[in-house]
């Protein structure tokens, strides 16, 4: 069963609209998205890996959390707790000029590329067996996660050395599954590169194979 709440927020004479949502079991994700005038500001995304397989109980689990995490973003906008970077309307307005006929736009210069930060989330319980099984999350330094990513895994120091590839979802996870290659190095690594339009980011895992039997 998929959950999900919408509230419009009033605060002085400004409106927000949040919603959360469930993202079902091949996701596994709880995600508040907070809008303004169509605007996302805030985006917060927690996983309910710990409730999976789902049963009555734990669906029962699942909707009180989502309550829980809804209800906490409404009381943070609420208190100022959650700081959102409301869009000036004059910078909307300058924008809008730039963009009218008559008024050709000036090229920007090339913006720094910014750090994508890179989660195993199931870190301790990745590898079964010769199976692996890699939860990625993706986010920006400031939390946010980043949708749209392309995630690429490899394994160094294999005898396969074939790159697989996934795209992040909307709560910024990609999930990726293989079987393990047979380890030939003593420095093998478990390498994951992310990258989107403006950012990339990288994590590393050392592997040491098993010392044969004599």
């Amino acid at each position: 069963m998929v959950f999900g709440h919408n509230t419009n927020l009033s605060i002085g004479d400004r409106k927000f609209h949040v919603q959360t949502e469930d993202r079902g079991e091949s996701h596994a994700l709880i995600d508040t998205t907070v809008y303004f005038q169509g605007r996302v500001l805030h985006r917060r995304t927690n996983n309910y890996f710990d409730l999976l397989p789902l049963d009555e109980d734990r669906q029962q689990a699942l909707k009180l959390r989502l309550d829980e995490q809804h209800r906490t973003v409404i009381d943070e906008i609420r208190s100022g707790a959650l700081q959102l970077a409301i869009p000036r309307e004059g910078n909307a307005s300058r924008a809008a000029e730039q963009a009218a006929p008559g008024h050709p736009e000036q090229p920007q210069p090339p913006s720094e590329h910014r750090k994508l930060l890179l989660e195993l989330t199931n870190a301790r319980s990745w590898l079964s067996g010769k199976h692996a099984k890699l939860q990625i999350a993706v986010r920006e330094q400031n939390g946010n996660p980043v949708s749209g990513a392309q995630v690429k895994v490899e394994i160094e120091g294999s005898e396969n050395g074939n790159a697989l590839l996934a795209q992040t979802g909307s709560g910024g996870l990609a999930l990726i599954e293989f079987d393990m290659p047979r380890i030939t190095s003593a420095d093998a690594a478990l390498v994951i590169n992310a990258a989107d339009h403006s950012g990339k980011g990288q994590v590393r895992f050392a592997l040491r194979s098993k010392p044969r039997k004599a």
